[in-house]
């Protein structure tokens, strides 16, 4: 018997369809997120990029506030102040991907570091 067919199925079915779900309203979360960002650059065109340092700070700030917003929402969850999973479970998700993707990053300037450092002058 097909380990997808049967009873097994049906599970796999909704958890793709589930995944889908979050991945849509991460998409979602995305453009709102790029929108507002635009628009506070728009505000202050004035005021000059501060450079990488501070790009990288408002991105590890970003990460820092998904996790505790995951934490938060979480937390009230166990405490049956939050009924609705597929919230928490997104907060939980969007809160993942933004650690792994900084890690990635960590990892490519990790590399680029030892690469520049075996660089003969």
């Amino acid at each position: 018997m097909n380990p997808v067919s049967g009873a097994g199925g049906g599970a796999i079915e909704q958890v793709m369809a589930l995944r889908k779900q979050i991945i849509d309203r991460s998409s979602v979360l995305q453009e709102l997120h790029q929108d507002k960002a635009a628009a506070t650059k728009e505000a202050k065109p004035a005021q000059e990029s501060g450079g990488f340092a501070d790009s990288l700070r408002s991105a590890l700030d970003g990460v820092n506030a998904a996790q505790t917003r995951s934490g938060d929402i979480t937390a009230a969850y166990e405490r049956g102040e939050v009924t609705d999973i597929a919230k928490v479970m997104l907060a939980r998700q969007e809160a993942g991907v933004a650690f792994e993707a900084t890690l990635q990053v960590r990892n490519k300037l990790l590399s680029a570091y030892q690469e520049i450092m075996r660089m003969g002058v």
